[in-house]
């Protein structure tokens, strides 16, 4: 059975032989966090303790975030600087959820509420108890604004740096709108104290190892799932788009829905994303929308490598394990850090630590004429 499982998620090549190698990571963990973090397991050295558990799961919850910018940009071509947006709809969303289950059967509301001088909830936050309306809310909310956004501007044909402009701008703006306090969602200091999720105390070690099994176990399927269908005639469509999207049409396609349709999605797996993201940090703020975040999320896939959906997952393991380091011990250094990252990227490995190959082959044929031209003179 596990012969058959490998064979249905591989195939042959070096980029097969990367991906099932992501896929047996992303495996290990979702058994490894329960094992190491529940089990008698957790008193040894080997066990996992709640903080080790809690980065585990931001790890996974923003491996699925770049699975989702790169299956827009690395596929479709188009750069999105503006999917902490999606990003924050879920975690805002399922935010609002824990909070309200919380009043539940009592009375008041959170202090944020007070200050706006309300005595009971808005009307946007009914029925937000329960957890089946914050979910299909997130996702309803997240298809209609993704849709608006993709019809305006791939209606218009914004392409190139322009459609980066116009997402971050959405974004910039969506964070001015929650910075302020009358919007009943916090302001700056956003949605905090968070008590339980389906009934499991969050600070419990037990919801802070389902939460990042969950996490890790979505981050596996999304990237099964994104790879069977970037493989098929979809995934050959939005290769065509990136690459010659005049030729697509010349040929009969009409790509603006196909756009649409992946934009969308893209924008939903975000949304999840946050989702499983907030209830580990327990707090959903402005901070969700900056700008800077949905930079960073587009320099985890340009390092790990657009276009291969396991490479996305790769650059965000890999950053965000150096940032939260970084930050822990010598956090002055991490701006200069990732700027530094980002100029290694931009003019040496273009196509990520996935494919260094062309960096590699550049060096070689650079030596090589160097030592043909040293022989030349000395004849």
């Amino acid at each position: 059975m596990m012969t058959a499982f490998v064979h249905s998620i591989s195939g042959e090549g070096p980029r097969d032989r990367a991906y099932l190698a992501v896929v047996m990571l992303l495996v290990l963990v979702v058994f490894a966090v329960p094992l190491l973090g529940l089990s008698p397991l957790a008193s040894t050295p080997l066990g996992l303790d709640g903080y080790q558990v809690n980065l585990i799961g931001q790890v996974m919850a923003f491996a699925l975030l770049a699975l989702s910018l790169d299956l827009v940009w690395g596929y479709a071509g188009y750069l999105s600087l503006g999917h902490g947006l999606f990003f924050a709809i879920g975690g805002y969303l399922v935010g609002m959820h824990m909070i309200k289950l919380a009043y539940v059967g009592q009375s008041g509301v959170p202090t944020f509420l007070n200050y706006m001088g309300l005595s009971e909830f808005p009307f946007y936050w009914s029925g937000m108890e329960h957890f089946w309306v914050a979910l299909l809310g997130a996702l309803l909310l997240t298809a209609l604004v993704s849709f608006v956004i993709g019809f305006l501007a791939f209606r218009s044909r914004v392409v190139g740096v322009y459609f980066a402009i116009l997402s971050q701008a959405f974004v910039y703006v969506a964070m001015l709108i929650m910075s302020r306090n009358d919007t009943g969602f916090g302001g700056n200091n956003g949605i905090t104290g968070f008590q339980s999720l389906f009934g499991v105390p969050l600070s419990a070690i037990e919801s802070k190892v389902w939460l990042a099994t969950a996490s890790a176990l979505v981050t596996l399927l999304t990237l099964i799932l994104l790879r069977r269908l970037t493989r098929g005639p979809v995934g050959k469509l939005l290769v065509g788009v990136r690459d010659d999207e005049d030729r697509l049409r010349v040929l009969g396609y009409e790509t603006l829905w196909l756009k649409i349709a992946v934009w969308c999605g893209s924008g939903l797996l975000a949304a999840i994303a946050g989702m499983l993201y907030v209830p580990q940090v327990q707090v959903a703020s402005p901070q969700l929308l900056s700008p800077m975040l949905s930079i960073e999320i587009a320099v985890w896939v340009a390092i790990g490598g657009r276009g291969y959906l396991y490479g996305a997952i790769i650059g965000a393991i890999l950053v965000n394990i150096l940032k939260f380091w970084l930050t822990r011990f010598m956090p002055e250094l991490w701006p200069f850090i990732l700027s530094g990252a980002v100029l290694l990227v931009v003019v040496v490995l273009r196509n990520g630590l996935m494919d260094p190959g062309p960096t590699f082959r550049f060096l070689f044929e650079s030596v090589r004429r160097q030592k043909v031209a040293g022989k030349g003179e000395g004849a």
